[in-house]
């Protein structure tokens, strides 16, 4: 009987032990074997049992001093992209410089990234941002290589547990940029040079051309945006030439761009000292010292925005190495994370329309497709600024991957008396239907795309506001922009 008793525990044990390797595996991972071996009278009795074990991240506490670098992909001298990520740099190393020690690497291409990275990571830095969407692909796969450092990846869409995203967009100043265009031209025919028609520029494209057909229509031009891509985020060369090309062959009489340098604001100006006015609007950085004659306004961004608040919650222990997957940073007007305006003065203000085309800008006069009011286009242009700036509750929104279908919502319902409701998105989108446009070939990106051939017809329905997701993902151009290729 006592053997017989061996023999039933031991077979107990082992089920329990299958039992506890079964959900032992089913909560965690990596497996590793577990040999036991327990006597039955003379004999003994060998169980083998698979469980999982939890992977061992190292640990992290939040270090004394942060080191953070900075990799950019053209020069701090480029005056555009990085040049402004590099203010932002700045900024926050003065801001927090009893605690923060900063660094940058610049000029470095795709393929150059993870040797940068790992060179960064040796020297002790442990938050490093990338600020070019093509380090992503790079950055994602460091990340999962160093679990206890601290990526954030600029414009990209892929996250991991020690990997956050980041940008501020432009969209709603190149709309405003746009109204202003549709006022001022001659021709009623616009020149965009592009870097790259990515989501991000189309999507910068298509407002641009949004707000100069608003205004524009109601003076009587017919107009056309006509689009060049140069292939390059920097070559002013390039970026000369496209522009020479728009004045030349499409007799544009306003330029607007998406490339790194001041090249198609200086070729403005030359040709104003010609005798032949073209207006400009200056992209990313203050340009206007380069073209007072010709630059009107343009689209200024503050990187400083998103690093004190990624840096301060770094430092707080907010951010870690293990709850990084939901962080998108997805800043607009209304965070001040970007502005109207081609010309910061030395206290800091910004002028946001060169005063030399204010009056022009008072004389047009049109309606306000919300409330048929007639008025200055200057005023429209103030005026939709305001709109799209004052939503307070958009920006808790607007830094959470969960969280950016809500941004779209133009309020909710209280039911409260006297607050009958809380407003989110602002009074103003400009990618409100009706809308018309076209796909562009081999993209498939967007739901008004994917599946369809090139240039298949996009109809988006009055009323329709689109989402985060149909702007993040747009691959489409509306039916008034005419993309002229690459060169």
């Amino acid at each position: 009987m006592a053997k017989l008793a061996s023999y039933v525990l031991a077979i107990v044990l082992l089920i329990i032990g299958i039992v506890a390797g079964y959900y032992a595996g089913f909560y965690t991972a990596p497996q590793k074997v577990i040999t036991t071996t327990i006597p039955v009278g003379a004999a003994t009795v060998t169980m083998t049992t698979t469980v999982t074990a939890t992977p061992q991240v190292p640990a992290y506490t939040v270090p004394e001093k942060i080191k953070a670098a900075w990799i950019y992909v053209g020069p701090v001298g480029d005056f555009g992209w990085s040049y402004m990520h590099d203010v932002g740099r700045r900024v926050v190393a003065e801001l927090f410089k009893d605690w923060l020690e900063t660094t940058y690497v610049e000029n470095v291409r795709a393929d150059q990234a993870p040797a940068v990275i790992d060179e960064l990571v040796k020297k002790g830095y442990t938050v490093i941002f990338t600020t070019s969407f093509d380090f992503m692909d790079q950055t994602f796969d460091k990340a999962m290589q160093y679990p206890n450092i601290l990526f954030f990846h600029c414009s990209g869409y892929k996250r991991w547990k020690n990997m956050g995203t980041y940008f501020a967009d432009l969209y709603q100043i190149y709309y405003l940029n746009g109204l202003m265009a549709g006022a001022l031209t001659k021709t009623g025919k616009l020149g965009y040079v592009a870097a790259h028609t990515i989501p991000e520029v189309v999507r910068h494209i298509n407002a641009f051309a949004i707000g100069a057909k608003e205004v524009g229509a109601q003076l009587g031009k017919n107009i056309t945006v006509y689009v060049i891509e140069i292939g390059e985020w920097y070559n002013p060369d390039k970026a000369r030439a496209a522009a020479k090309t728009l004045v030349e062959q499409f007799n544009v009489d306003v330029l607007i761009f998406t490339e790194d340098s001041t090249a198609v604001v200086v070729f403005a100006q030359d040709l104003y000292k010609q005798g032949k006015e073209v207006y400009v609007f200056s992209h990313y950085s203050p340009m206007y010292e380069w073209g007072p004659d010709v630059v009107v306004s343009g689209q200024l961004v503050r990187w400083e925005v998103i690093y004190t608040d990624i840096l301060a919650k770094v430092k707080a222990g907010i951010y870690r190495p293990d709850n990084l997957e939901n962080i998108d940073y997805w800043y607009l007007l209304n965070t001040g994370a970007v502005d109207l305006g081609a010309h910061v003065y030395p206290n800091g203000s910004v002028m946001h329309i060169n005063p030399k085309f204010i009056p022009k800008l008072k004389e047009a006069k049109v309606k306000d497709v919300l409330t048929g009011e007639l008025v200055s286009v200057y005023d429209l242009v103030m005026r939709r600024y305001q709109q799209m700036k004052e939503a307070p509750l958009l920006q808790p929104l607007q830094g959470q991957a969960l969280t950016h279908l809500l941004e779209s919502l133009e309020k909710v319902e209280t039911g409260a008396k006297y607050v009958p409701a809380a407003p989110i998105a602002p009074i103003f989108e400009p990618f409100t239907g009706p809308l018309k446009g076209y796909c562009l070939p081999e993209r498939g990106y967007s739901r008004f795309c994917t599946g369809k051939p090139g240039y298949a017809e996009v109809n988006i329905p009055p009323g329709e506001r689109l989402t985060h997701d149909d702007l993040w993902n747009m691959d489409f151009f509306v039916s008034w922009v005419a993309y002229q290729g690459k060169i």
